[in-house]
């Protein structure tokens, strides 16, 4: 009877032991503490001016800045002529040597907006913004702005969505649908396409054939520029900037189709830029990043992607883009998020939801 009961019990050890060994150990490994900062409403964009404190925009207009450490909320006045209509409002923001840079939904004239953006030296009670770049020609659409920015060097980037016209992606003698590359004080830079073997394509114009991209980000190791793109029903993907490419809306849908169910075009043919990864169904894809830092090491150099619809944040490791590694880190946390930034500092993450600013950490 002993024997029996201690066989039992070997048994038991032996099973769980083998279930031990089967969990991936990163099931364990990876516990994160989230924590609320602060309420807001609807916020779109973030910066980090220093590492104690933040730039927001929220898409109703205002411009914050959080103190990390004390909390503290202050407003800054601007001079924006925007206009909230539906998607748009106030978008990406960015922080870089003393100046503030915006992505803004422009009111151009009787409902006729653009993906505009401004910028304006630093100033903690007030911004007067002036225009850099205004996507032409202005359209009455509440639909796909965009809109993030990025910058490198003395060059900056911005996704500028299509505003909901399909087939306007693929003339690139207008902006919608495109990504722009300017230099940081407005003007053009001459190795452009338009002046290396694309005379038709506006000067401001990268790449064109994208349909709402609404992640952009530079990455610290390659010093490439990648992007996150909303499909219609199905086809989000990430991939990089490329110049004087194309991604291909509306000739390619990406695995998506439109949402009557229609069918818009094949996931990817010759002749344009292929994504990196795809995802079928919609994930919603929002902001992204390129991690480097020290509260999540292991993570240095893959892409993380954060989602609407699938409420979730997922990496990946993209070192060899034939063998793309997906990871999802978390899901149904903190609601839709909108944006991702990393602690310029220790590397922790903060994330935009639909109505704050949240941290997330490792568990000690």
């Amino acid at each position: 009877m002993v024997v029996d009961q201690n066989f039992h019990k070997l048994k038991k050890f032996l099973i769980f032991l083998i279930i031990l060994i089967s969990v991936p150990l990163t099931s364990f490994a990876q516990k994160f503490h989230f924590k609320k900062i602060i309420n807001l409403d609807a916020p779109w964009g973030s910066s980090f001016i220093n590492n104690d404190e933040m730039i927001i925009t929220e898409k109703s207009g205002k411009i914050k800045i959080v103190n990390l450490k004390n909390y503290n909320v202050s407003e800054v006045n601007h001079n924006l002529n925007f206009l909230e209509y539906g998607q748009g409002g106030l978008l990406d923001i960015l922080y870089n040597e003393n100046y503030i840079y915006i992505s803004y939904t422009e009111n151009r004239n009787n409902f006729k907006t653009s993906t505009s953006i401004a910028r304006a030296v630093l100033n903690k009670k007030k911004l007067k913004f002036e225009n850099i770049f205004q996507a032409n020609p202005p359209i009455d659409s509440p639909y796909h702005f965009g809109s993030r920015l990025a910058i490198t060097g003395n060059k900056l980037f911005a996704s500028a969505g299509e505003r909901g016209g399909g087939m306007i992606a693929q003339d690139a003698t207008k902006h919608p649908g495109s990504i722009i590359r300017i230099n940081i004080d407005g003007s053009i830079p001459k190795d452009n396409p338009r002046f290396e073997g694309k005379s038709d394509w506006l000067p401001e114009i990268y790449q064109i054939g994208v349909r709402n991209p609404q992640g952009l980000a530079l990455s610290p190791f390659d010093d490439k520029i990648y992007i996150s793109n909303h499909g219609a029903k199905g086809g989000d993907w990430f991939g990089e900037v490329k110049k004087g490419e194309n991604y291909g809306w509306k000739i390619l849908g990406w695995g998506g189709t439109n949402y009557s169910g229609t069918t818009i075009g094949p996931k990817w043919k010759p002749g344009f830029t292929k994504a990196i990864q795809y995802w079928v169904p919609s994930i919603a894809t929002s902001a992204i990043t390129i991690y480097k830092g020290n509260e999540f090491k292991e993570w240095n150099g893959h892409a993380l992607i954060t989602s609407l619809k699938d409420k979730s944040l997922r990496k990946l490791d993209f070192n060899d883009i034939s063998k793309v590694k997906e990871e999802v880190i978390f899901k149904n946390k903190i609601g839709r998020i909108r944006d991702i930034q990393i602690h310029p500092e220790n590397g922790k993450l903060y994330f935009l939801n639909q109505d704050g600013l949240w941290l997330m950490q490792k568990v000690n």
